[in-house]
């Protein structure tokens, strides 16, 4: 079965990169966090690590965004 691809008008266009924007900006940060994301047994300390993770990059985001 063929699909069929219609062309989105304007209002569509702009719709969808306003969300790719958003969802870029969080892909990133849980990207980030996938790559330093330290194995622990305990999910109470995972917890506190993701949000010790979330701090830092709200904190450079905030100095970033200040700067």
């Amino acid at each position: 079965m063929l699909k069929q691809f219609w062309r989105l008008n304007e209002r569509e266009q702009e719709a969808n990169r306003k969300r790719s924007r958003v969802q870029a900006r969080v892909e990133h940060v849980f990207a980030q966090h996938a790559n330093r994301l330290v194995r622990n047994i305990k999910q109470v300390r995972v917890g506190v690590n993701i949000g010790m993770m979330n701090l830092m990059h709200n904190m450079h985001r905030l100095v970033w965004l200040a700067g």
